[in-house]
């Protein structure tokens, strides 16, 4: 990097020869920011363990996948539903969320640029699948006969989500981090999200079963009330 660029950095995002005018450091530390994120979301799960060991029907696993959307709920309609409603002020500002924002751009600046891919997806995924996974909550909570077909949806809509959102940056060569870093790269950018491919395709794949074996029964079923007649 020459001297001119160096100038024009004055932030600590990739490639470093990007233009942030209206950038102004955080004020918190990554300490402060990464303590509120994993406390918040640990509440959540928490809270949720203990409702659903109300019910005594629900295994363990069952209730992990409850406590999965509940923590699902807060970060995509509170944390992503933030991103997508304040993307274009989010280098000046100096909001908490704002900042969280700005710590996580260190391992992807697509964010902090408002690239048009992530404004999209965060929109998409703050007006839809943050509802929806509250929604899951409560139909695996009340038992509705929906619940199977809305974990189906969501982590498809995750599942998709996430592919994209690795492929678009490696066909950008990861320009917009420090390739490598062990927790701008490693932990933000991979670690954090590749939870939305394991964790959805375990719960496709629970789906799936479940549809299956209720389809299977339905047709059973069927082919009894047929022959009767």
């Amino acid at each position: 990097m020459d001297a001119s660029s160096a100038k024009k950095a004055l932030h600590p995002f990739w490639p470093r020869d990007l233009v942030i005018p209206s950038y102004v450091a955080n004020d918190r530390s990554m300490s402060e920011i990464l303590v509120f994120l994993f406390s918040v979301s640990g509440v959540f799960l928490l809270v949720t363990w203990l409702i659903t060991g109300i019910n005594s029907k629900l295994g363990t696993w069952r209730r992990l996948a409850i406590c999965w959307f509940a923590v699902c709920g807060f970060i995509h309609s509170v944390i992503e539903g933030w991103f997508s409603l304040y993307h274009d002020i989010l280098p000046g500002d100096q909001s908490f969320l704002s900042q969280l924002w700005k710590e996580y751009s260190k391992g992807d600046s697509r964010y902090i640029i408002a690239d048009n891919f992530t404004v999209c997806m965060e929109t998409v995924t703050a007006l839809l699948w943050g509802p929806f996974s509250f929604w899951a909550v409560y139909s695996f909570l009340t038992a509705k006969s929906y619940r199977f077909v809305l974990q189906l949806t969501i982590s498809l809509g995750q599942l998709y989500g996430a592919v994209l959102y690795f492929f678009t940056e490696h066909r950008d060569g990861y320009a917009h981090s420090e390739f490598g870093h062990p927790i701008y790269f490693w932990f933000y950018f991979v670690f954090m999200n590749f939870l939305w491919i394991i964790i959805p395709l375990l719960l496709i794949v629970d789906a799936w079963r479940q549809l299956s074996t209720a389809q299977t029964y339905a047709d059973t079923s069927e082919r009894l009330k047929t022959k009767r007649k």
